[in-house]
């Protein structure tokens, strides 16, 4: 099969998102992760001195290097008036220590005159010193055509001198860019062949989804000829998101014979989209097609009676191929293969219609009803395996806590100077009061902290470490919370995600839920404790 070479921009494109925010630790893993899936190219962000998470991002994955895809750096051309060679952020981009950059340059003559207030010949200048001067310095230059759609429709002529531009630069890749998104599918077709025509650099294509039509295009510019496709996982992106990579991933392989992730990655699609959304902190996908929960669902009674007979009658593929599965909602059968699958992942050997498995599958929807999700919290998921197969005896029992939060109020401050903005602010308290038994033995501690988990934290490591020495190389690193029922208000369930590191550098996460977030986080502080002391050594 004809391979198209697929394009992650999650953590450039994808977090200009409102409400995505990203953590270097969180660039790594995702990173990481998508690089498992197969992925060929995975864009790290916009690095500047101005941009330290970036710079950061970058300095970071010089530790961890990716197995499959190849690291980009993502910029612009030089600036106006300035040669190549001499403009400071390119000399950044190189600097990352990176095998492919991405470099965007105006499309569309508007930007030119009216955005960068330059010529026309200035900005061509600058796309073909920019590309040609990336190149001599030994990296691979993916140059993406801003505005192309735009400018092809505005004036065609000079859309297309542009990429010529990139071309005698030496570009390995021009990708032809629909940036605001309002494009029509029969458009992208027309200009896709022309740019065909005008140059032989292999083309691709990056949709934005203002339209609802960001996959639609991405498809449309693969059937006339574009062998890359830049897109994001779950569509994240700015204002209405990115061409969707988890719609179009599956249609290619499935829907149109092309070759995309290596074998078996397709599997792997569901898991890979529901860790990014947690990660990110964002609602795990629900009704997006092949990758939501609902996805391959069904409710009404004929729907359920044709598919217990026959599954493709309302099902347009296999969920299994994408690692999603069906679902009956009515009588709620389905599910095991999956989670023999994840067992067997975990080096659990299940039975797909044994008891044993029956028993877990219930136990993870009734999880999953109250609001756990376990697909970036993967250690919570193991204990809960190993729970249910008897196969845990838990280190210590937590029999009671307290937290107290409180704000020192001075002569200098209230507590309505805790406004942003304000220079002064109370004193805010926690102290958190555990009682462990460790055995025989009961261990009631003390201690304070900078939050209410944060002290929770210290009086369980107090109480702890004298038995369990190895604690010490255990240290969380992110904390998450986001709220599941938003409609019940303040009385709504919160879903608080830990991860944790060991001395060794293996990192998991776990998950806690409940309406009080303090409870919610001792849950998910207990199993990554419990998972650090049982499971930490054999982590990878």
């Amino acid at each position: 099969m004809e391979k198209v070479l697929l394009y992650d921009t999650t953590l450039r494109d994808g977090s200009q998102a409102v409400g995505v925010q990203f953590s270097v630790n969180d660039k790594v893993r995702i990173a990481q992760h998508l690089d498992a899936l197969g992925l060929d190219y995975i864009e790290g962000g916009w690095p500047s001195p101005s941009n330290t998470r970036d710079l950061g991002f970058f300095e970071a994955m010089r530790e961890t290097p990716l197995r499959h895809a190849k690291l980009v750096a993502f910029g612009s051309t030089c600036r106006a008036g300035k040669p190549a060679r001499d403009d400071e952020q390119l000399q950044q981009l190189l600097a990352c220590g990176v095998p492919a950059v991405a470099i965007f340059g105006k499309s569309w003559d508007l930007h030119v005159t009216h955005a960068l207030r330059i010529t026309l010949e200035e900005n061509l200048r600058m796309i073909e010193d920019s590309v040609a001067y990336l190149c001599g310095q030994g990296v691979e230059v993916i140059y993406d055509a801003e505005h192309f759609f735009d400018g092809y429709t505005a004036n065609p002529d000079y859309a297309l001198r542009t990429l010529q531009a990139a071309e005698r630069g030496g570009a390995a890749w021009i990708v032809l860019c629909d940036t605001n998104g309002g494009t029509l599918p029969g458009q992208v077709r027309d200009a896709v062949r022309a740019a065909k025509a005008a140059v032989s650099t292999p083309l691709g294509i990056h949709a934005h989804n203002d339209s609802e039509l960001a996959v639609a295009n991405s498809l449309a510019a693969v059937e006339d000829g574009a062998r890359m496709v830049q897109g994001t996982m779950n569509g994240y992106g700015e204002r209405c998101g990115n061409a969707n990579l988890c719609s179009i991933i599956p249609n290619l392989e499935l829907k149109m014979g092309f070759a995309g992730l290596p074998e078996g990655g397709l599997a792997h699609l569901y898991t890979a989209a529901h860790f990014v959304a947690e990660v990110a902190n964002m609602t795990p996908p629900s009704r997006e097609a092949f990758v939501g929960m609902v996805a391959f669902s069904h409710k009404g009674g004929v729907h359920i009676d044709s598919v217990l007979k026959l599954k493709r009658s309302y099902e347009h593929i296999d969920p299994a191929l994408v690692g999603n599965a069906t679902q009956l909602v009515v009588s709620d059968q389905a599910g095991g293969s999956s989670i023999v699958d994840r067992a067997a992942r975990l080096g659990i050997t299940l039975e797909k219609k044994s008891d044993a498995t029956r028993e877990l599958l219930a136990q993870l929807k009734e999880a999953e009803h109250e609001g756990y999700e376990f697909e970036a919290a993967e250690a919570s998921f193991e204990l809960l395996l190993r729970r249910g197969l008897q196969q845990f005896a838990p280190p210590f029992d937590i029999t009671d806590f307290r937290v107290i939060v409180g704000a020192r109020v001075t002569a200098e401050c209230s507590l309505s100077d805790g406004i942003i903005g304000q220079t002064s602010s109370p004193l805010a308290l926690s102290e958190a009061i555990v009682r462990v038994n460790i055995g025989d033995k009961e261990e009631h501690t003390v201690a304070s902290g900078d939050g209410p988990v944060h002290a929770l934290d210290s009086a369980l490591r107090k109480a702890l470490e004298p038995h369990f020495p190895e604690l010490r190389g255990i240290r969380l690193t992110d904390f998450k919370v986001r709220v599941v029922n938003v409609r019940a208000g303040t009385a709504a369930r919160v879903r608080v995600l830990v991860e944790s590191t060991d001395a060794d550098g293996n990192t998991w996460s776990t998950v806690g839920v409940h309406e009080n977030i303090i409870v919610a986080s001792l849950e998910a502080l207990r199993d990554s404790l419990y998972y650090g002391l049982r499971f930490a050594p054999t982590v990878v």
